[in-house]
């Protein structure tokens, strides 16, 4: 059986790893609401860029566009999104978890890693990775978004991928969080079934989809970033609640122990003094 001693040092260093906990929980709360914040904005924007790829009329420049045209597929390259660092529960499992189970070992795969977690899992399973986006997981700006949709534009139309899809986490809410593999390259043509107007397109169909279809592709990549940046936040704060909550059972139950071997000690000294006595009496 452990000592006193040896039980008093162990509920100090828990109670100071509870303290750290605690910190870091508030943290996570802290850069949460920004990231929801930030989601919220951004959505207005990354609708509005999706309409201008599904409302478009299925012309034959629209079809012949490099973008659309489906090949046969012989290499496939995933963007996983995930984090740089710990501590976020089962975050960074679940989607390369999903990623794996997704990918088919006949299409020659390729990975672009958008965050640490993903590249050493991937590189542990010796898949070959092509890149990798370090920082860019907790603090997401938009121009890290652009270069990681330019890379994946010039893999596209150089043909050493014949086909692009992202991984990613998308928020559902504080407490639900679901990992997605989209397929964003070749482009689906999904035009509205009932379009509000019709639109025109200056000097001419071709010449707008060069300048939207990088446009669309930033803000998918930019969409997938926010929202696995904020489902990490989320994550993470519920982890450090629950350790929190794990650190105040062991020290309640390490205090209880501590309380009892004291006791015990408290009864075993006044047995032995009044024990001694007892013998003082008989001895006179």
């Amino acid at each position: 059986m452990p000592s006193m001693k040896t039980i008093k040092r162990r509920i100090t260093s828990v109670e100071t790893t509870r303290k750290i906990m605690k910190a870091m929980d508030m943290v996570s709360a802290a850069k949460l609401q920004k990231a929801r914040a930030r989601l919220a904005a951004s959505r207005p924007f990354i609708d509005e860029t999706r309409k201008l790829i599904t409302g478009i009329d299925q012309s034959d420049e629209v079809m012949n566009n490099p973008y659309f045209k489906q090949r046969r597929v012989k290499h496939t390259a995933y963007v996983v999104i995930t984090s740089d660092r710990g501590l976020c529960g089962t975050y960074n499992t679940n989607l390369t978890e999903k990623v794996l189970a997704h990918i088919n070992d006949g299409k020659n795969e390729m990975i672009i890693a958008a965050g640490l977690k993903g590249y050493e899992y991937f590189k542990l399973r010796g898949k070959r990775i092509l890149r990798m986006y370090p920082d860019v997981s907790e603090t997401v700006f938009y121009h890290d978004a652009e270069r990681i949709a330019g890379y994946l534009a010039s893999l596209y139309t150089s043909g050493e991928a014949d086909e692009v899809y992202i991984a990613y986490t998308q928020y559902e809410s504080a407490l639900t969080h679901t990992p997605r593999v989209l397929k964003i390259l070749p482009l689906t043509h999904r035009p509205e079934a009932e379009p509000i107007h019709e639109m025109r397109y200056e000097p001419d169909v071709s010449t707008f989809l060069d300048q939207a279809i990088p446009m669309c592709l930033n803000a998918i990549v930019y969409t997938a970033l926010i929202q696995s940046s904020t489902c990490e936040q989320a994550a993470r704060m519920i982890s450090m609640e629950a350790a929190v909550d794990n650190a105040s059972d062991i020290i309640h139950k390490l205090t209880r122990t501590y309380n009892r071997k004291r006791q015990a000690a408290i009864t075993q000294e006044i047995s032995e003094i009044v024990g001694g006595a007892d013998m003082l009496e008989m001895l006179k």
